[in-house]
């Protein structure tokens, strides 16, 4: 990579907020000065870019926001809340995927930009994939991107636990949502997301999945909402 095209994929990942990519191409360009024999400019860039890394570390660590609750009761099973120091360069991912999920964070970093021109950043997520496979972890990866609170919703819990009352307490985590910017991960979401009519369902179950799509499309809060699903060919 030439230093000209250094420099625009800098600014690139600039414009997309993408810090990361920011720094692995500062990195690069390091690496290129130092192989033209420029090893003074080589070293004061590599500095730079681990000062940069220490800061955003220390940001990270003093900017933590305070959770909205400690889960407490019957919510104790069924909303754990906690702070992912995870990173997607501690992930293997194939190209296309961090490549997608690199613009889900660059639209959220960039959301206020976005809205002042009309514009909704991406902020509802479906992850697919057999147990094993990275969803939990992908979540805590644009949690801990974001420096936000990672609020786990465990679905099956929350139906087997209060049957006949899951939708008010679906309402109290949609609530928190615009309370609380956070990232939320909704579990095993074929607990309630399975076809509608299917032979073998249960009508509170069909309620709590109305109620559930009823409030997604109606949540205009800034959390990023995740679903995860190991069986998506069980999904309305």
């Amino acid at each position: 990579m030439t230093t000209a095209r250094h420099i625009v994929t800098l600014l690139k990942s600039h414009i997309a907020g993408d810090e990361d990519r920011f720094l692995s191409i500062a990195m690069q360009l390091a690496a290129h000065e130092a192989r033209q024999g420029h090893g003074k400019l080589a070293q004061e860039l590599k500095d730079l870019v681990d000062a940069a890394k220490s800061r955003d570390a220390r940001i990270a660590k003093s900017s933590r926001p305070v959770p909205l609750f400690q889960p407490k009761g019957e919510l104790a099973g069924l909303l754990h809340v906690r702070y992912p120091d995870l990173r997607l360069t501690d992930m293997i991912l194939p190209d296309s995927l961090r490549s997608r999920l690199h613009r889900v964070l660059g639209e959220q970093r960039q959301q206020a930009s976005l809205r002042e021109h009309g514009l909704v950043p991406r902020r509802k997520l479906l992850l697919v994939g057999p147990p094993g496979s990275g969803k939990t972890m992908t979540a805590s990866a644009l949690a801990g991107e974001l420096h936000l609170p990672l609020f786990m919703i465990v679905l099956d819990g929350l139906i087997t636990k209060f049957m006949g009352e899951t939708a008010g307490k679906l309402r109290l985590v949609f609530d928190a949502m615009q309370a609380t910017r956070g990232v939320y991960f909704f579990d095993e979401f074929d607990a309630i997301g399975a076809r509608r009519g299917e032979r073998q369902d249960v009508g509170e179950i069909r309620r709590v999945l109305n109620s559930f799509l009823q409030f997604l499309e109606q949540d205009d809060s800034h959390s990023l909402i995740i679903a995860a699903t190991n069986h998506p060919e069980l999904l309305d």
